[in-house]
């Protein structure tokens, strides 16, 4: 296995209440977590605060989304300088349901990164194909255009994790088989040593979203490019615990 850190975020997208998500909190915090994995929480805007102040201090938290300003005229948004003062150190950014549920392009994607990054945020970057894209054969050229866009505005890959989540296993219960994830995320790291460097090919945690499960964790955990998971649904449930613990 590399010597890069496993890496398990958990997103809880617009879900949970400060019932539910505190007795989340309880479970993770007084659970045995595997000290060799990072684990951070991406917790709905609202509860951000609520969050950083419940959970212990080895489970980091990440905001879902930012803007790509510190502040302004832009109602309903938030800016990492907001995120960074409630003690929150990651963001997730171009996550499948901001790019294909509200809109948002490869362009703005990475000026959020960029700006995330300037404001000392960690940034968990999203990357993945639809079915059809994978039906005609496109996965690599659309994968490859959405790192590259949020490559040119990447200073510091120490604070970058990039998350592969092919859309059309989010939330489907088809999950990309441990086979088809290594697939991807080899030839992501290629494409890295190529237009990026060897060192950072080398470093990059490249985690894999969709549909991941405590049931199919342990076998994805052991492809050598698979660095860890960004987990939806599952996230939000006690099985959260065996999945941070896939590699343990």
């Amino acid at each position: 296995m590399s010597s890069r850190k496993f890496f398990v975020g958990g997103n809880w997208k617009m879900n949970g209440d400060k019932k539910s998500l505190g007795d989340l909190i309880t479970t993770l915090n007084t659970a045995s977590l595997h000290d060799e994995t990072e684990v951070v929480c991406g917790a709905p805007t609202i509860y951000l605060d609520f969050a950083r102040s419940h959970l212990d201090d080895r489970i980091g938290v990440a905001a879902q989304n930012c803007y790509k300003v510190a502040k302004g005229a832009f109602t309903g948004e938030i800016s990492p300088a907001m995120i960074k003062d409630c003690g929150v150190e990651w963001v997730i950014l171009g996550h499948s349901e901001r790019r294909h549920v509200f809109g948002e392009n490869d362009e703005l994607i990475g000026q959020k990164v960029a700006h995330a990054l300037e404001s000392d945020l960690g940034v968990i970057a999203c990357i993945g194909e639809k079915l059809d894209e994978r039906e005609a054969g496109t996965t690599e050229e659309v994968v490859f255009a959405q790192t590259q866009a949020i490559a040119d505005n990447v200073t510091d890959w120490s604070k970058v994790v990039l998350a592969y989540e092919p859309v059309w296993a989010i939330g489907t219960g088809k999950t990309a088989s441990p086979e088809q994830a290594q697939e991807v995320h080899e030839k992501l790291r290629e494409w890295m040593r190529a237009n990026v460097s060897e060192a950072v090919a080398d470093s990059v945690r490249i985690i894999y979203g969709g549909s991941v499960t405590g049931a199919n964790c342990k076998e994805l955990a052991l492809k050598n490019d698979v660095d860890g998971f960004l987990v939806g649904g599952a996230s939000l449930k006690p099985e959260f615990v065996d999945i941070i613990n896939a590699r343990a």
